[in-house]
């Protein structure tokens, strides 16, 4: 039996989050009878509980909530707790499943104690954090430190991206890290909601949207995702249809700024209608769009685009290359070249319907073929198995 200790996702079962949607399905579709999954999840509850979920040993870490650091000490706290578990059991076989790149300043002595218990340490790199502006820049000058940290000492690194596989070998070849890809997962099953569900009829009447009668972008509210360019090229177009927004939109300083650099809201195409929690919604909100926008810039696999990959037919995405490497040929591209934003919108409307539905086709046979959930997890049951051995 093969011990597999995740430390860095808030916990399961997932509410929100990427790391923490891939946590869940790594361990509620696990297959193999050779792995044990121990979870750690944060909690500001000093009473921290004990509990099992698919056969998963869960253990909530207490925090106290004291603003972005909190998520460095939670990772501390959460390898101290996996040490002591591998003392206490006498564990000899397995693996500590770093999610993200926080506690490098502090990874080496970590890596020291479990590799005496048997164990490797292994990381998982996420996206370039250090480019995001929402941090300021000694935090973003942490974070660059801190995955150069992970990298150097890390035993093996799976990266959720070709791109930042890649990337990990251009700018740290010389710690020679050993590396390999699996991607982020998605499903394709479809909505159980009709139009005739009441909730749905009750969002689309609260917004004034018509199923097919919009785009539609889902994604944080932080500058790395265009939105300023997006909301202005749209604003530009001859497009008829709404512009809906979800996302997390508070009346913050980007969100001031954005308004009165484009005045969107003078623009009634624009829509921001805040965040959707209910999946089932979010799903229907997503097939009966009219085409999908995706501006993120950072990082690497991005969980709304395989879920619009999923669900939406035709996907209109910023031509980078971690968008690229998903999208293939099921999607068309926009730059953030003045005007080609609102050239594509106003191409896409004369598109026919059999162009679309064909995107539609290719798109979701591209989730299938590379970013299933069964199959993500097979991958990483079969690497645990394979180079999980120190």
């Amino acid at each position: 039996m093969k011990d597999i200790f995740i430390v860095g996702s808030k916990g399961i079962p997932a509410n929100y989050g990427g790391f923490e949607t891939f946590v869940d399905n790594l361990v509620s579709r696990q297959v193999s009878d050779q792995l044990k999954y121990h979870v750690a999840c944060m909690t500001f509850d000093k009473n921290a509980k004990h509990y099992d979920y698919h056969g998963a040993e869960c253990q909530e870490i207490t925090v106290p909530n004291i603003g972005g650091a909190k998520a460095i000490l939670y990772d501390l706290k959460a390898l101290d707790w996996a040490l002591a578990q591998v003392k206490q059991h006498q564990l000899r076989d397995g693996v500590v499943y770093i999610l993200a790149c926080r506690v490098g300043p502090f990874v080496k002595k970590y890596v020291k104690r479990f590799h005496q218990y048997g164990f490797q340490v292994w990381v998982n790199p996420d996206g370039h954090e250090w480019k995001r502006a929402k941090w300021s820049l000694p935090v973003r000058k942490y974070w660059k430190v801190s995955e150069k940290g992970m990298v150097k000492y890390a035993d093996y690194l799976v990266c959720d991206s070709k791109s930042i596989e890649a990337y990990i070998h251009e700018d740290y070849g010389q710690f020679n890290p050993q590396t390999t890809f699996i991607a982020y997962g998605a499903d394709i099953t479809a909505t159980p909601l009709t139009a005739k569900d009441a909730k749905v009829r009750d969002w689309y009447a609260k917004y004034q949207v018509k199923e097919n009668g919009y785009y539609l972008v889902v994604g944080r509210f932080v500058p790395e995702n265009n939105y300023a360019t997006m909301i202005k090229e749209f604003m530009q177009s001859k497009v008829q249809r709404d512009f809906v927004l979800i996302t997390n939109v508070e009346h913050n300083a980007f969100y001031d700024q954005l308004k009165q650099e484009t005045h969107f809201d003078q623009d009634p195409r624009i829509k921001f209608v805040g965040t959707v929690y209910d999946a089932d919604l979010l799903k229907y909100i997503r097939e009966n769009a009219f085409a999908y926008l995706h501006g993120h810039s950072v990082g690497g696999t991005n969980p709304s685009l395989l879920e619009a990959l999923g669900s939406t037919e035709l996907n209109l995405l910023l031509n980078v290359g971690f968008n690229q490497e998903v999208g293939e040929d099921a999607a068309l591209y926009w730059s953030k070249e003045a005007g080609a934003l609102s050239q594509l919108l106003e191409k896409a409307e004369e598109l026919d319907e059999t162009t679309i539905e064909e995107l539609g086709k290719k798109a979701k046979q591209r989730i299938a073929d590379a970013y299933s959930w069964d199959g993500i997890v097979k991958q990483y049951e079969t690497t645990f198995l394979a180079k999980g051995e120190n």
